[in-house]
């Protein structure tokens, strides 16, 4: 999860002040201690941190709870204070445009560019991407195996010596795309010809969006990233790369804040398709427990096929359930990210979630496909046939032990009765509702 050791302080504290049998002026200044300790050990400014305390104190001693305990109203004044520093978020739009990114060296910013890129493709725009980095010699190609991953063009050359000149061919080359991508070259350092060839390079593109890629572990750092792109091209949004690994990435969010640039996204992993768009109301929802239900839908529309989800679903409701169908409903799970992130999107104020048992059920669902993966078709269709030598079969071709194979005929049993419930049809059609599968 993205600042665990944050969210796990503040969590705690939450659960303090809502397990208090009285909420008086002593318990609040106990809250504001621990508040304090948690947002510096996440990197945030000395400064910011108690002008936050203080204000969470104030008004949880001037202000009259509205149809809410004292516990609940602590709590929400300490929600409210924390999406004044930890930055706005604003939504990309989805438009005909050109997106310059910037950054120094070493934030992630190819990496990101493609991860942009992807996210666009699935909300179904044309987008190519302009390996624009002539310094760096392997950013082309690392761009361009990108590309090939999600079936992006990308635009390059080891030919070109000029930045300038490469993107307006690059431009003209992908006109009929609706958005493109330019990935521009970092430095080491902040220095005067990074900045003349940014400058050069917007007034050529005019793009439409100047994002900053910043790298999350930075910390308080990003402040002096961010004003000083910002000086020199006017910056439209940021991005915080690495938030999944950083124990800094809170200092990162309020540094940026406080020179006024946007966050847009943040990356929450290695892979491509770990990009997540921030609004600072779900985000601190999520830091304080309180769930982030919509964004977690939004993942289940985003990596369910729908042609293959709603098949699924009329399997289902006319009574057929096998291990195919099983396995489909672990394959849709395992593409809408690691358990700890599912996790991390249900309310779990009340609720200790244990690390260590959450990969050992993303391992067993792991082990469970490639189990599957060994069985034969009829097997899958029939699995009351799958008893003694063909348990043996199975967990040889698919390196575990029988057991292994017996938990997972075990799950499938559980599966199988639990969809018998939602066999009747208004009830199914209710659930795939809510899921926006359909209307």
């Amino acid at each position: 999860m993205v600042l665990e050791n944050l969210g796990s302080s503040l969590r705690s504290t939450i659960k303090k002040v809502l397990n208090a049998p009285y909420v008086d002026g002593k318990v609040i200044k106990e809250v504001c201690i621990d508040v304090q300790r948690a947002l510096l050990q996440a990197d945030i400014n000395v400064k910011q941190v108690l002008e936050l305390t203080k204000e969470v104190e104030r008004r949880s001693l001037t202000e009259k709870p509205a149809g809410m305990g004292s516990g609940e109203h602590v709590v929400r004044m300490l929600y409210e204070e924390l999406s004044k520093i930890l930055g706005k978020g604003r939504t990309l739009e989805l438009k005909k445009q050109k997106i310059l990114l910037l950054g120094i060296y070493g934030q992630g910013k190819t990496t990101t560019c493609a991860k942009i890129a992807r996210f666009l493709q699935k909300k179904g725009l044309k987008v190519g991407m302009i390996a624009a980095d002539v310094h760096r010699p392997a950013a082309y190609d690392q761009l361009k195996q990108l590309g090939e991953q999600i079936n992006v063009k990308v635009f390059g050359g080891y030919d070109y010596k000029d930045a300038v000149h490469l993107v307006k061919d690059g431009i003209k080359e992908l006109s009929d795309r609706d958005v493109v991508l330019i990935d521009t070259a970092g430095r080491h350092k902040l220095d005067h010809e990074l900045m003349k060839e940014m400058k050069r390079i917007d007034r050529i593109a005019k793009p439409e969006e100047k994002l900053l890629i910043v790298d999350a572990t930075i910390g308080q750092q990003a402040r002096e990233q961010a004003r000083a792109f910002n000086d020199a091209v006017a910056l439209t949004g940021v991005v915080l790369t690495k938030m999944d690994g950083s124990a800094k990435g809170g200092g990162a969010l309020s540094a940026v804040s406080e020179v006024g640039s946007p966050i847009l996204f943040i990356g929450t992993g290695e892979k491509i398709e770990e990009l997540e768009q921030f609004d600072n109301e779900r985000f601190i929802s999520r830091l304080l427990g309180m769930g982030d239900l919509q964004t977690l839908l939004e993942k289940a529309k985003e990596s369910l096929d729908e042609k293959k989800s709603e098949e699924l679903a009329r399997r289902v409701m006319s009574g057929k359930f096998t291990l195919k169908e099983f396995y489909d409903e672990i394959e849709s799970i395992s593409k809408m990210g690691t358990m700890d992130k599912i996790v991390s999107m249900l309310p779990t104020q009340n609720v200790k979630m244990d690390k260590d048992k959450m990969e050992e059920s993303q391992a067993m669902f792991s082990r469970f496909g490639v189990i599957m993966d060994s069985m034969t078709d009829q097997e899958m269709e029939n699995p009351s046939l799958i008893k003694g030598t063909r348990i043996q079969r199975i967990a040889m071709g698919s390196g575990v032990e029988t057991r292994d194979v017996r938990q997972l005929l075990k799950y499938y049993n559980m599966s199988k009765n639990m969809m018998k419930g939602l066999k009747n049809r208004k009830t199914m059609r209710r659930l795939m509702s809510k899921m926006g599968m359909v209307t």
